[in-house]
This record gives C-alpha cells, structure tokens and sequence, in this order.
C-alpha cells in the first residue's frame, strides 16, 4: 500500500521544539521532493517547507524561516521536519506529502497532493 507515514508531534511550550518524520510506504521516498504542509482551525492549508531529492534544495514559509529546518535521510528514506522556537501561532495539523513525479520543489505548494496522515502539533503554555 502507497503511503506517507508520519511520526512525531504532540503539545509543547512556546519556545520549546519537536520533530516530525516523515516514511514513505510502498514507495521510494528518495525519488521525489517531499513537503511539510499545515493547517490550523479555520484557515487554509498552507505550505511550510519542501525539500528535493537531487540536490537537497530547501525552501521555507517565511514564517518559520531560522526555526524549522528540513533535512532528509536518503539512506534511511526519511525526511524530518525540526522545529525550534515554537509558538501558538504554529499550532496546526501538520502534513508531510508528494506529487510523485518531481525530484524537486518546482511549484510544491500547488502540485503535491499526495498526504501523510496529518499530526497535531499544540503549542501552548
């Protein structure tokens, strides 16, 4: 079975950090670009970071800029989301995803739709 797999969230305090994975099932997670995706209560998903799978390109939401970073581990066919200096506003339903035909990021936000299940990340004191 074709799948992402996520691991990873919870409920932190502001400032505090958490990390998310993100496996791939049934596919080879290497062959393409993966993005962290989130969606808080009453607004539109919205993309927060992607990173490629040729050159290890990354890209981030302004944001999070200088507090989550994307890395992925080809050998271990993983991709993590690590996110430092939280805050409420981060609050969301986090989404790692594909679109199964690009090794890069070229229009993520637009063309991935392919999801992981979703994992809430809470940040509150």
């Amino acid at each position: 079975q074709v799948q992402l797999v996520q691991s990873g969230g919870g409920l932190v305090q502001p400032g505090g950090s958490l990390r998310l994975s993100c496996v791939a099932s049934g596919f080879t997670l290497n062959d393409y670009g993966i993005g962290w995706f989130r969606q808080a209560p009453g607004k539109e998903r919205e993309g927060v970071s992607c990173i490629s799978s040729n050159d290890g390109s990354t890209y981030y939401a302004d944001s999070v800029k200088g507090r989550f970073t994307i890395s992925r581990d080809n050998s271990e066919k993983v991709v993590y989301l690590q996110m430092n200096s939280l805050k409420p506003e981060d609050t969301a339903v986090y989404y790692c995803a594909t679109d199964f035909a690009s090794e890069d990021c070229t229009n993520w936000t637009i063309l991935m739709n392919f999801w992981g299940q979703g994992t809430q990340v809470t940040v509150s004191s």
